[in-house]
């Protein structure tokens, strides 16, 4: 599970990011420490970024090689989640990009600049629909323009690849509204498009999954197909589906395995490796636990068909790399958290039987990272907890990661002006730049060390996404975030002494989330439409139900003042109550898997929005040129190599811009494409 989208929170404080010239550079930058600029470029709703790798230089040389492999490993798979994200992505990928490197006519005119940020926006959303809202992006050029470039070129797009970017079919790449059929609604390349939502019901009624108490993520890492009328699943693995892409992910991690810092990563290492080459989710489950007990050494990765939010049935991963490594003064100062993990259960107001007796196994380290890619690039999550299977996190425990240069690399591109115009007085505004930042890192860690570890599932009751379904996502993000806002403002973060002045934080912490929650998060959808990306869901619904159940004490009071809405917190502690009150609640949920409850939740405060309010917050927000998205670049890890071919050394370069990245890539890492490696030379 992943704060991917929390990030966002963070930026919606943030000013004008100044843009960079847009042209491809021929050598990447080598960075310093006095000239970092961790802007790279703005176009549309988005913002590009750079982060560094502190510490990068201390590594050992074999350490180097490890971070290496496993980067190496990660873009190999890169291919894999466009076509995870949409069936005809990569034949799209490959002809605009053809078009964007070889077209020599006028770069002048509208047409063209519209071009190029259709083809950045695509890169970003690793696709053609919008990485965040799902929405299908429409380019601001024609058919006959394209056309036109097409023949420039000569490329070739044709038929539904062609005539989709255009036309309203696809228009969503994920739906989990109530009342449709959300498999055949969204366009997400994990069920052939003839399948309903009724037909994966049934087939998963009866698939196999696992040996007793030890259920396996059925559907994890395979397409569901028809084959003569029947369903069939189609296992992503070596000889299978996107068997070439993962062929070369398992070339790097078995290079990676030699250079391993102990036995233990060496055989986490082995099992992910058999787990690609079978497809066996049995052997997952095996990765996994050894995975997670693998907590010694200086690296660590993420790797694999992990996170469920881009199935509108919660079955299957999308592919992911995160290659980390670890911040040690960071992880010692917040290592208390997991020290203190039995505490916090113990304190938390749960129904007694929904607590568990003993919080096994909870890591938590700040890490820095080294490289990401497929659904963590270039758009990426700023927390991680893993691994997903329940009674994987029951019996072993699991990890927890805060990704350090990440969200400082997103603190010193924002700004305040959006705080200014939407906080409701001096106050909150001195309180959220003297308290804001520790605020957001604290509860990203008890979000995902405390909140995802938290509570148990009733003996007997299935899984979450099989009985919430398509609700278990934004409930399990709203359950964690109701654990860090309630322990947010207790005195215990100060006694152990991670804060100096808790209340002051919890106030603070509770001023950005309401206000995110209520109105500054709706900048990033248009007007008159819903909210359905499940982190945003469960932002308002958290913020909504408290609000709503807090009018009778005018705990959270809507203040209206020279036109413009406010929303003001009264009473701190009563605030604090509510959210343990909806804590209590959502852990009901799925402790006891109430679908209808649920439900209710969800739709009745997380998906509708007060269409007054949200045309004053976009005009409001007009004024701010910066983009409400952000993601990065990577750092490009060189090698250096001695006359034998050994690598000597590894060092680390910036890429100038965005293009040349996501083209050196293209060059470097298209195994599933028809792509010649000559064509974007």
């Amino acid at each position: 599970m992943n704060l991917k989208l929390m990030a966002g929170s963070l930026l919606l404080l943030g000013t004008l990011v100044s843009c960079n010239e847009k042209k491809v550079a021929e050598k990447p930058v080598v960075e310093t420490e006095q000239s970092f600029d961790y802007s790279v470029d703005q176009f549309a709703d988005i913002k590009i970024l750079r982060y560094q790798i502190p510490g990068f230089d201390e590594l050992t040389l074999k350490e180097k090689k490890l971070v290496y492999f496993l980067t190496q490993a990660g873009l190999a798979g890169r291919d894999i989640i466009w076509d995870q994200n949409y069936r005809h992505n990569l034949t799209i990928r490959e002809a605009l990009e053809n078009v964007y490197t070889h077209f020599e006519g006028d770069k002048t005119s509208e047409d063209w600049k519209a071009f190029e940020v259709y083809m950045k926006r695509v890169w970003f959303s690793n696709g053609i629909h919008h990485h965040y809202s799902n929405d299908k992006i429409m380019p601001e050029f024609s058919a006959d323009y394209l056309n036109f470039l097409l023949a420039e070129t000569d490329t070739e797009l044709k038929g539904e690849a062609f005539e989709v970017i255009f036309n309203d079919k696809d228009s969503k790449k994920v739906t989990k509204k109530k009342g449709v059929d959300i498999v055949a609604s969204s366009a997400v390349n994990f069920y052939d498009p003839s399948i309903t939502d009724a037909e994966v019901e049934a087939f998963y009624k009866t698939a196999y999954k696992g040996p007793k108490g030890m259920p396996i993520e059925a559907g994890l890492n395979s397409k569901l197909v028809k084959e003569n009328g029947k369903l069939v699943e189609k296992v992503w693995k070596s000889g299978g589906l996107y068997g070439e892409a993962i062929d070369e992910v398992i070339k790097w991690l078995e290079k990676a395995q030699g250079v391993a810092e102990n036995e233990k990563q060496a055989n986490a290492l082995g099992l992910l490796i058999e787990y690609y080459t079978t497809g066996s989710l049995d052997t997952w489950d095996k990765y996994c636990i050894e995975w997670v007990t693998s907590t010694s050494g200086n690296i660590d990765w993420i790797n694999g068909f992990i996170e469920v939010y881009n199935d509108p049935k919660g079955y299957r991963g999308s592919y992911e790399s995160i290659v980390q490594i670890k911040d040690f003064e960071m992880s010692r100062q917040m290592a208390v958290l997991s020290e203190n993990a039995q505490w916090f259960e113990d304190n938390a107001p749960l129904l007694p039987e929904h607590k568990k007796d003993k919080v096994v196994g909870v890591s938590y380290k700040t890490v820095n990272v080294a490289g990401e890619a497929g659904d963590a690039s270039p758009s990426t999550p700023i927390g991680v907890n893993l691994p997903n299977n329940n009674w994987i996190r029951q019996q072993h425990g699991s990890k927890s990661v805060s990704l350090g240069n990440i969200i400082n690399a997103y603190n010193h591109a924002g700004g305040t002006g959006r705080l200014k115009e939407f906080a409701h007085d001096a106050e909150e505004i001195e309180l959220e730049v003297k308290y804001g930042e520790i605020a957001d890192k604290l509860h990203t860690a008890l979000h995902e060390v405390i909140g995802h570890a938290s509570g148990k599932i009733n003996q007997g009751i299935g899984q979450p996404k099989e009985t919430l379904k398509n609700y278990a996502s934004t409930i399990e993000e709203g359950r964690a975030d109701l654990i860090g806002l309630y322990y947010l403002m207790d005195p215990k973060l100060q006694e152990l002494g991670l804060v100096d002045d808790w209340e002051k934080l919890g106030k603070a912490a509770y001023d950005g989330y309401i206000r995110n929650g209520l109105m500054t998060q709706l900048i990033r959808i248009n007007l008159g439409d819903d909210i359905e990306e499940d982190h945003m869901v469960n932002r308002q619904w958290v913020s909504a139900w408290a609000f709503e159940k807090g009018k009778a004490d005018n705990v959270i009071e809507k203040i209206t003042r020279e036109g413009k809405t406010y929303f003001n917190i009264n009473d701190y502690k009563k605030l604090r109550e509510l959210f343990g009150q909806l804590l209590q609640e959502t852990q009901r949920m799925k402790s006891e898997g109430d679908f209808k409850a649920a439900q209710d939740l969800v739709e009745g405060y997380g998906v509708k929005v007060d269409q007054e309010v949200h045309a004053e917050v976009l005009e409001r927000n007009s004024q701010f040129k910066s983009a409400p998205y952000s993601g990065f670049v990577n750092p490009v890890l060189v090698t250096e190599v001695n006359a034998d071919g050994e690598i000597t050394d590894v060092k680390v370069t910036q890429p100038e811009n965005f293009e040349s990245q996501m083209l050196e890539y293209a060059k470097n890492f298209s195994f599933l494409t028809t792509r010649n490696a000559e064509a974007v030379n």
